[in-house]
């Protein structure tokens, strides 16, 4: 598997097809987040601004290997562990962004009434909860499952959506804390949604990667 992620990181940062989803969250954040402000409005926004950028993210990697290739890495690894490869790679490199946005978030930001501890623990758990929300999103909406570009972006798009604002998502309930705990000025990390996001994704990185084996 190292072997697999290596290769699979090494295509995606040749293709620099990565340029696009980080300059729109560099974008998003830049604009959305202002010296100043409240620390834990602030980490909202940068959490939730990874959720589409993780689901891009994934759906970049697990397409952009020729065919020709694909066929030749998965008859010599498995064409399920080389999907799922694709998916943590595609996960991994939003989770550090994501962690290296809410440092520079949370040194900007006003934090009165919240340590420094307590509002990176918080940002940290709320911004890998919106990455691993995301990246099961990007797995749903991609091949296997949805081959055609026009229809994997739309249900993309729209699943994105759907995990921000649906009640019982990991990444709404990690939001709702960042919200309230900014009306308070209480940081309360949001653990179990991040373990409900953890849960998520493992569950659709083994049904695609399965997916993959029977349908390609």
């Amino acid at each position: 598997m190292t072997a697999l992620l290596r290769y699979q990181s090494g295509l995606l940062l040749r293709s620099q097809r990565w340029l696009a989803p980080l300059l729109l969250y560099v974008a998003v954040v830049g604009v959305g987040v202002r010296a100043g402000e409240p620390v834990l409005g602030a980490l909202g926004l940068t959490a939730a601004a990874l959720l589409p950028v993780a689901a891009w993210s994934v759906r970049i990697c697990v397409t952009q290997e020729p065919p020709a290739a694909r066929n030749v890495v998965a008859a010599a690894a498995g064409r399920g562990r080389t999907h799922l490869a694709a998916l943590l790679t595609g996960t991994a490199w939003p989770a550090l962004v994501g962690t290296v946005a809410v440092l520079v978030v949370t040194g900007l930001s006003d934090r009165r009434g919240v340590t420094v501890l307590a509002a990176v623990s918080t940002g940290v758990l709320a911004a890998l909860t919106c990455a691993l929300t995301g990246a099961a999103v990007g797995a749903l909406s991609s091949r296997p499952f949805l081959p055609a570009p026009g229809w994997s972006l739309t249900v993309l798009v729209l699943g994105c959506l759907l995990a921000l604002v649906t009640t019982g998502s990991p990444a709404k309930h990690a939001m709702t804390t960042l919200v309230t705990g900014a009306r308070t000025a209480t940081a309360h990390p949001p653990a179990l949604a991040c373990a409900g996001a953890l849960l998520l994704v493992a569950a659709a990185a083994a049904l695609s990667s399965r997916a993959t084996a029977r349908l390609e």
